[in-house]
């Protein structure tokens, strides 16, 4: 892994789609239904829609959590309701994950917080260290690896929750409000990570948040309500996180 050049992402027409998809839990009354999207390779998109309104949940599908009760949803060029159970654990992890309450482990340090996912996977324990140094390096972390999440602020937390969910080099970056514990000045400077890694490294992300300033950095938006998407829309002038932070200084 190596965050000193962009990535190369691989050139397919869309990396996440939805046809027509619904959503239920068990027996009870659908989330949504008849959602229908497209997300390009290198985009940038907020998803944004009041409580309730089902965001949270098309985010679960898209990382795999569940699965659509109706219509077809394709990630990678997969339809993945003809994915097997043994091909799933593959395919998740093409996809990072990023959640408001960060979802640490307060034993483990930050070091061994964002190597968890390679030591399951079997990874080499040189590789696990030079691949994890060299992230929480680029997140801004660089002095605190050995750092237990109790003892970090929350815009800390929410840096080794980010490398984490990049230490597999996923393709595709999901982030469920995850500035909504944070204070403004904070949630600026976690945007522009999220900023630099689409911009810089071609790397998909889709962002859920409420906050209309939250959803300002992204280039595209989605607007859910009641289940529906309401508006899908281009942003033409998207917030600078590292123009405002420059301005902060």
């Amino acid at each position: 892994m190596s965050f000193s050049a962009p990535a190369v992402q691989p050139r397919v027409p869309d990396l996440v789609v939805f046809d027509g998809v619904g959503l239920r839990y068990g027996g009870g009354p659908a989330i949504f239904s008849d959602v229908s999207l497209a997300l390009a390779p290198g985009s940038f998109h907020f998803l944004v829609g009041p409580s309730g309104a089902g965001k949270s949940s098309l985010l679960r599908l898209m990382y795999l959590a569940v699965r659509p009760a109706e219509g077809r949803m394709t990630l990678f060029g997969r339809q993945i309701g003809r994915l097997t159970r043994r091909e799933l654990p593959a395919m998740r992890r093409r996809i990072g994950v990023v959640f408001q309450d960060f979802r640490l482990l307060d034993h483990l340090s930050a070091f061994d917080n964002v190597a968890l996912p390679l030591r399951v996977a079997g990874g080499r324990e040189t590789e696990i260290r030079r691949n994890v140094t060299e992230l929480l390096s680029w997140v801004g972390l660089a002095g605190q690896l050995q750092s237990l999440p109790p003892t970090m602020s929350g815009g800390q937390q929410q840096r080794v929750a980010i490398a984490r969910a990049l230490i597999n080099d996923p393709p595709v970056l999901l982030a469920d409000e995850p500035t909504g514990n944070l204070d403004s000045r904070t949630s600026v400077e976690i945007m522009g990570i999220f900023q630099r890694l689409n911009r810089e490294h071609g790397i998909t992300v889709i962002l859920v948040t409420h906050e209309p300033d939250v959803a300002a950095y992204a280039s595209r938006g989605i607007h859910f309500r009641d289940g529906c998407i309401v508006k899908d829309e281009r942003v033409a002038s998207p917030r600078d996180a590292a123009a405002e932070m420059a301005a902060l200084v």
